[in-house]
């Protein structure tokens, strides 16, 4: 049974990491009222903002912090006490931070003015250099979070629709079991993802961790802030055209 919990402050947050080497995090988002209504808005961070944070460094175990959902306890924005301690971890070169799709949470990192530093392994970008079968690698459409996680680690992640029923994930109760659990998965198999694939990497093709640890997951980076720009440029250009229209 897995040991997931909620926390409401740094205090907490550096408790269970202690003095871990190894971190897995996730990051919820939710849409801004202005694009509320919008399909895709929550994966923008033009358009959307981080709810909240998941952290896992113990495979099974995992917490959350929750930071913009709509309950009496909650912020309206990141405060600078958590940016700053934020910033610390995502900078800290003695620490290998691990994301399912490193570029998305490096993209809503920039956004919030941290560009996260090495060591850094995207668990999407290991999976594509890992085999499907004896003839083939996996592709993108074969390395996602809900695919790989019941074909190689035999659990069925809670999907996104059943756990929101049509809602934003700011709209949920971050005090709900099902709320945690979601979003604490996350984080936790990317973990033991991260574990599966070094292991299988040590034993049959030991070059291909190193390209994961040095190239892909870099990259993945740079990809998430390229996007960044790029998507604000779009939305500055469709601004520009209504503006002059």
């Amino acid at each position: 049974m897995a040991e997931y919990m909620l926390v409401k402050n740094t205090d907490e947050i550096k408790k269970y990491i202690g003095s871990s080497k190894v971190l897995s995090f996730d990051f919820e988002t939710a849409p801004t009222e202005k694009y509320r209504n919008e399909q895709y808005a929550a994966l923008d961070p033009h358009k959307s903002e981080i709810v909240g944070i998941s952290f896992s460094v113990t495979p099974g175990t995992g917490i959350y912090l929750p930071i913009r959902h709509k309950e009496p306890f909650q912020n309206a924005t990141l405060s600078d006490e958590m940016v700053s301690f934020l910033r610390d971890i995502f900078l800290s070169n003695n620490i290998v931070k691990i994301a399912h799709n490193l570029a998305f949470e490096a993209m809503f990192l920039y956004a919030i003015g941290i560009k996260i530093s090495t060591p850094v392994y995207d668990t999407i970008a290991a999976a594509q250099l890992t085999l499907k079968s004896n003839t083939e690698f996996r592709n993108l459409s074969d390395s996602g979070l809900k695919t790989l996680v019941p074909e190689l680690l035999c659990v069925e992640l809670p999907k996104f629709e059943d756990v929101t029923g049509g809602r934003c994930f700011d709209e949920l109760d971050p005090m709900d079991k099902e709320t945690i659990r979601y979003a604490c998965a996350d984080s936790d198999f990317a973990l033991q993802l991260y574990y599966l694939f070094n292991n299988w990497f040590d034993r049959y093709l030991p070059k291909h961790r190193w390209i994961v640890e040095n190239i892909e997951s870099s990259t993945a980076v740079f990809t998430g802030i390229m996007k960044y720009c790029i998507l604000k440029k779009k939305i500055f250009i469709l601004w520009t055209a209504k503006v002059n229209c």
